[in-house]
């Protein structure tokens, strides 16, 4: 396994030979990396980094060599422990951090990790900044500190209980409204730190929980991508307990999914969907989602006469567009919700805090509130790539196949027609080319995909 290296962060397996996997010297070479890039832009004489990891296996491993990493380079740490990756993200700003440093491999299986990387926003480095990092990390351009002049750790482990506080006093969040309601949620934490966070959140609103997978002991029960195919033991369970919906998390809680009462998901599309309408009927204004998203967001923000924007894949993307028309709301359709209020960057918490707010106001049930959003049905397949696959001719190809259609190519090839749409783009985090198609059923958002894999497949000669 190559490592991957984007703006998505460094990330690879755990194991094998240094330079193709994430191994400790791949760790210690990227954290100095990003330590020494920190120390070129400041005049500061001394530099505060914020680290936080989700459960994996590999956690502690990965963090140790990383904060004593950062500690050589003569950098004060601050050690959150086990976290998520908004949690870092809202303590960077709030600990006068010159970064943050999260660790974690968000949705990928258990033998991932990554180094995901913040700049003093607590938001993801640009591309430019990550390219600039990765020179050094190939340079091999460091200089470690003297002993006199190492850095410090500065232990906070409370820091959870903290960003819980953050959400519960944001104006848009009504706790009152919510405990009225005496709610019961099902909870899938993947065994990671969603599973202490999401049931902590949702107890100081009011909610009667039920966990499923909250021990946050790494060992994934499922994938833990929050996809339908995974997700079967939270549907049956919440059915069972007739819980008023569930929610799932992934392992650094930036993704976000819900299951509506009927055991049924309510699409991971939809989260964004639902929160959006909340936000906008509270705060008219723009939404921003990535072009791999329902176009239900675009519908409800017309509906609330606001503007949508759609840019590339991946969260610093998403901000950067966010910034410039001054969205309300945004995030990606994978179930990530960025609410500026709080910060930039997708929180699980305030996706839950705000859908509950919403959920509270309305005399209907979850699967219902699905049903009263405009309908269409999404379609997520992949392929393996393997070096003899030229993604760059493949895409090419595609969009000269179908040049008489409304073609987008700021991030791989974005078709669209006029009922549907379908998106081919290399991932950023996997060795794998995504194709997602979107239709208004799911027969045809299938049949779509079917169609598009095969044409793949005849120009790669797979």
């Amino acid at each position: 396994m190559t490592l991957i290296k984007s703006i998505s962060g460094i990330r690879g397996t755990i194991g094998g030979i240094v330079g193709d996997n994430l191994t400790p010297v791949d760790a210690v070479k990227f954290a100095s990396a990003y330590g020494t890039f920190l120390k070129n832009n400041t005049s500061k004489d001394k530099l505060k980094v914020v680290i936080g990891r989700d459960a994996r296996i590999s956690g502690p491993m990965i963090h140790n060599l990383v904060v004593n990493t950062l500690i050589g380079l003569g950098i004060d740490v601050i050690d959150l422990g086990l976290s998520t990756t908004p949690t870092v993200e809202v303590a960077v700003p709030l600990e006068k951090a010159d970064g943050g440093i999260i660790l974690t491999a968000s949705h990928n299986p258990k033998q991932w990790n990554a180094l995901k990387l913040l700049n003093a926003k607590g938001e993801f480095l640009s591309g430019a900044d990550g390219a600039v990092i990765l020179e050094i990390a190939e340079s091999e351009a460091f200089v470690f500190s003297e002993v006199d002049d190492l850095g410090t750790i500065t232990v906070i482990f409370d820091y959870m209980d903290r960003h819980i506080n953050e959400i519960l006093n944001l104006k848009l969040v009504d706790v009152e409204a919510v405990k009225a309601k005496r709610f019961k949620v099902v909870v899938d934490g993947v065994n990671s730190s969603g599973g202490i966070v999401i049931p902590d959140l949702l107890e100081k609103m009011g909610v009667e929980v039920v966990k499923l997978y909250c021990e946050p002991n790494g060992h994934f029960p499922h994938n833990p991508e929050p996809l339908k195919e995974h997700l079967g033991d939270i549907c049956k369970l919440v059915v069972e307990e007739k819980a008023d919906f569930g929610i799932v998390v992934d392992p650094d809680v930036d993704r976000l999914a819900f299951i509506s009462n009927d055991g049924e998901m309510f699409g991971e599309e939809y989260t964004l969907v639902a929160v959006a309408d909340y936000v906008l009927s509270k705060t008219p204004g723009n939404t921003v989602s990535n072009m791999s998203s329902s176009r239900a967001l675009r519908d409800i923000t017309e509906k609330h006469n606001g503007s949508y924007k759609a840019s590339a894949v991946g969260e610093v993307n998403v901000v950067e567009m966010m910034k410039a028309t001054n969205a309300v709301i945004g995030g990606e359709g994978n179930g990530g919700i960025i609410y500026p209020e709080t910060h930039y960057g997708r929180d699980s918490l305030v996706g839950v805090a705000l859908f509950l707010t919403h959920l509270s106001n309305m005399d209907v049930t979850v699967a219902e509130l699905r049903a009263s959003y405009p309908q269409y049905f999404m379609s997520k397949n992949k392929i393996e790539l393997t070096p003899s696959i030229d993604v760059d001719l493949i895409l090419e190809k595609m969009a000269e196949k179908y040049a008489n259609e409304e073609i987008t190519t700021i991030d791989g090839v974005k078709i669209d027609f006029a009922e549907n749409w379908a998106h081919l783009r290399k991932s950023n985090t996997e060795p794998i080319i995504r194709i997602y198609t979107e239709a208004k059923t799911q027969e045809i958002a299938d049949e779509l995909a079917l169609k598009v894999i095969d044409e793949i497949k005849e120009i790669a000669g797979l």
